[in-house]
């Protein structure tokens, strides 16, 4: 987050757990946070995250690398419409272990999702060697995209190495596919993942009304926007927004409003 508030673009590279069942994998933030905010006005072909090695926990291993270019102030923005999905998108990663589980992720991530819709492509990434990091692995990471441009994700890793019982790829497939569609159900214009990232965007914009469209508060956005209220003393004006049977979109909504506190890059004036 602080990046594009920096005196020059940052190109850094990040060494360790890329994959892990706890926190969001490097797949999901390039696949969703990206576009987030490429919508806040931090773009360019500067802007990428570049899985250079896959690193699965406990091992780790693994190498990314970011580059961000600076920006002197946050776009506002109004993400209000959702849209239907009209694609979906994912990948399978595995590491040390046989290619065949990664082909055994996407045929079961298939069978759920295909009775949904047609449009789905999964690709399948296994890498060997000094690029799979320290640890044996794999997992799915899945996309699904609105025709208004909104990405809602769901992903899931294997259990790490030593830690409880190891799963099945079917298995982790399948609840994969099911998390997706839950989050398809919950709905708006950011996925529940990416919640507390569209919110301190919000914040840190310019003195203007900014507005997105939420599925249910996750209990991590509910203490962010605690956090948000202590530190900038933003409050935001939450409306609950509840579908009709007749709409059949999925389940209650939030619109969140705010205006940004007008925080802007006081490094330098930029060109």
């Amino acid at each position: 987050m602080l990046a594009p508030f920096m005196k020059t673009p940052l190109k850094a590279t990040l060494r360790g757990v890329t994959n892990d069942p706890i926190d969001p994998t490097v797949d999901m933030l390039k696949a969703t946070a990206l576009p987030l905010m490429k919508k806040f006005g931090i773009d360019g072909e500067a802007f990428d995250l570049k899985v250079v090695k896959r690193g699965m926990a406990p091992g780790g291993g693994g190498e990314v690398s970011f580059s961000c270019p600076v920006r002197r102030t946050m776009r506002p923005v109004q993400l209000t419409d959702p849209g239907k999905i009209k694609r979906i998108r994912g990948v399978a990663y595995s590491v040390r272990v046989s290619p065949q589980m990664a082909n055994r992720l996407v045929e079961s991530a298939r069978g759920v999702l295909n009775q949904f819709i047609p449009d789905i492509y999964i690709h399948t990434d296994h890498m060997k060697g000094a690029h799979s990091g320290k640890s044996p692995g794999f997992g799915l990471t899945l996309v699904a995209e609105t025709l208004s441009g909104a990405f809602l994700s769901a992903e899931m890793s294997s259990t790490p190495q030593g830690q409880g019982d190891p799963q099945l790829p079917e298995d982790l497939g399948r609840n994969c596919a099911m998390l997706l569609l839950e989050e398809v159900h919950r709905g708006g214009c950011v996925d529940s993942s990416n919640q507390s990232l569209a919110l301190l965007l919000m914040t840190l914009g310019q003195q203007d009304v900014s507005k997105v469209l939420l599925g249910p508060l996750s209990p991590y956005t509910i203490e962010f926007l605690r956090h948000i209220r202590d530190f900038f003393q933003i409050m935001f004006k939450v409306d609950v927004q509840k579908p009709s049977e007749e709409e059949r979109k999925g389940g209650e909504k939030v619109l969140m409003t705010c205006v940004g506190v007008g925080y802007s890059n006081i490094n330098k004036t930029l060109k």
